[in-house]
């Protein structure tokens, strides 16, 4: 089967998606890198790299977001304010007041 080049080649839409779910991955796998860290210069570096890759992913995720490309829904106060007590209720419940 013959593909053509236009079948083969991520649009920028496409490649910029591509590149936020990868950074999203490995702000997943620093964050537990870093957490599960057994000295401080290696928590160290591990946090470093994290905060490169949140900047990366803000960076693409304002790429997508000016291009049109993705129009985040901004959450209602009522579904703020649920969250915000269900965190609360848990911290309680885990002595954290």
């Amino acid at each position: 089967m013959k593909t053509s080049k236009s079948s083969t080649t991520l649009n920028e839409k496409d490649a910029i998606q591509d590149m936020l779910e990868s950074e999203k991955q490995l702000i997943s796998f620093y964050a537990t890198a870093l957490f599960e860290g057994s000295t401080k210069s290696i928590r160290k570096q591990f946090s470093t790299h994290l905060q490169g890759v949140a900047d990366n992913q803000y960076c693409l995720f304002s790429q997508m977001s000016s291009r049109g490309y993705y129009t985040p829904t901004p959450a209602e106060k009522g579904q703020i304010d649920m969250i915000n007590e269900t965190y609360k209720k848990q911290e309680k419940q885990l002595g954290g007041e």
